[in-house]
């Protein structure tokens, strides 16, 4: 056994630790051998002192293997994923899913849920009523093989050691380190037994990542230390500076999924990043040859109503209504109230502060300050108007929905705060969605 305070002591000082070093810190995370200060402090020193990629595949291995390690025998595609870095109003996962597994490959999603000013996939999936988020390994193996899809909650028994150090990290400021967070994210999806992961780094005011350079050191950090673990990776940067898609908010963002599936709303920069990330699990799962010819194969699942199908299936298999996609206003909760956030006048809306907007979301009570809060699933922000949008005074640049007038008069008020309207007929351009490409 090494004594921890040793190899505290080997990082504080700078040196690399060894893999054996690597195992005796995860093993005491896992078995509680560590006391929360040596791992805090071992955690502030990498936080200092910085790891190597040696380093991080070590790390990276040793948490993936502190707990289950799933296994995909005689699947008969590849078993491919997709992991965000976290935004405002990306619901990619809920859409990309099914249409990935429309094209053959098979997804067994392991979401997480929303912290801080960015909403999870787990919470608004539970928006759906019945909805399971937790089956038994054994229901969520059968369900992965027999539709191509299934998207549920972590379980405790996946990188247990990952639960433990990320809860240390975050009451200790340390979460904002390359190596791991590249350890924190591989480790899980590794634990998923993938042999394809698309990574979309998210870039921007709304993102963790918030410049292009900290986007692109994470993006080649986890491609580089996800292929010394043997995981297939690419990472897409994708912009963050404004709200993706129409809807924020748990139940809206199901609804605008599931008219995204059908055809009826397609907002186009969401669908951009769709169809890209889905691309690159097509060709790192050897679906398609190439991005153009997964692109076609995307949008023809899609078209075909093959990709809205799935999603239909997966939600009645996990204990939805078997009808959501024809009723969903029956079955999603809405909140009572619908009010215009009115341009206060004239212009174009060239900027908005996108964190500040998914934070809006969590004051309605529609995200989380602690991990063990409840959820409001029905409030939120539908009909969110691109930057690049001409207003006139008064014009919505949203709605809120709303449980009380008051709430809704303050959730206007800051949203009106969040956004930066110039004069009228000033000229906007709007960059290029995919930011970069990494891997």
């Amino acid at each position: 056994m090494m004594l921890a305070q040793e190899i505290i002591r080997a990082k504080r000082d700078g040196h690399a630790l060894s893999e054996a070093q690597i195992q005796s810190f995860v093993q005491g995370l896992t078995d509680g051998s560590w006391s929360e200060g040596q791992v805090a402090a071992l955690g502030m020193a990498v936080f200092l002192r910085g790891m190597g990629r040696d380093e991080a595949v070590a790390l990276t291995r040793a948490m993936m293997h502190s707990g289950r390690v799933m296994a995909w025998p005689d699947m008969p595609g590849p078993v491919l994923d997709k992991h965000s870095s976290g935004g405002v109003g990306d619901k990619v996962s809920l859409m990309l899913a099914p249409m990935v597994a429309a094209c053959g490959g098979y997804v067994p999603m392991i979401a997480g849920r929303g912290l801080g000013h960015t909403g999870g996939t787990v919470d608004k999936l539970e928006a759906i009523p019945g909805y399971n988020t937790m089956p038994p390994p054994a229901e969520f193996d059968r369900l992965v093989r027999k539709l191509g899809c299934a998207i549920i909650g972590q379980t405790g028994d996946l990188a247990p050691a990952d639960k433990r150090f990320y809860a240390t990290r975050d009451v200790t400021a340390t979460v904002e380190s390359v190596p791991l967070i590249t350890a924190s994210i591989l480790s899980k999806k590794l634990a998923a037994g993938l042999q394809g992961l698309s990574m979309d780094i998210k870039c921007g005011n709304g993102a963790f990542a918030s410049t292009p350079a900290f986007a692109q050191e994470l993006a080649e950090s986890i491609v580089a230390v996800a292929g010394g673990a043997g995981l297939k990776t690419r990472a897409l940067i994708t912009d963050m500076n404004q709200v993706l898609g129409y809807e924020v908010g748990n139940a809206l963002e199901i609804d605008e999924t599931i008219a995204y599936l059908k055809g009826e709303r397609v907002e186009p920069r969401l669908h951009e990043v769709t169809l890209a990330l889905a691309a690159e699990m097509l060709v790192l799962g050897g679906l398609a040859a190439d991005s153009a010819a997964a692109r076609l194969k995307l949008q023809a699942a899609l078209d075909s109503g093959a990709a809205a199908e799935k999603f239909a299936q997966m939600v009645a298999a996990l204990g939805g209504p078997a009808d959501l996609l024809e009723r969903s206003s029956h079955y999603l909760p809405a909140a009572p109230l619908r009010l215009p956030v009115p341009a206060p006048r004239a212009g174009v809306l060239t900027q908005m502060a996108t964190r500040d907007i998914g934070l809006i979301i969590v004051e309605m009570g529609g995200g989380r300050r602690q991990a063990s809060d409840g959820i409001d699933f029905g409030v939120g922000l539908s009909q969110v108007r691109p930057l690049g949008s001409s207003l006139a005074a008064g014009e919505p640049m949203a709605f809120v929905h709303a449980n009380t007038q008051a709430q809704a008069e303050r959730a206007i008020a800051s949203y009106q705060a969040a956004c930066t309207l110039a004069e009228p007929g000033t000229a906007w351009q709007d960059g290029p969605i995919v930011m970069g490409v990494v891997g």
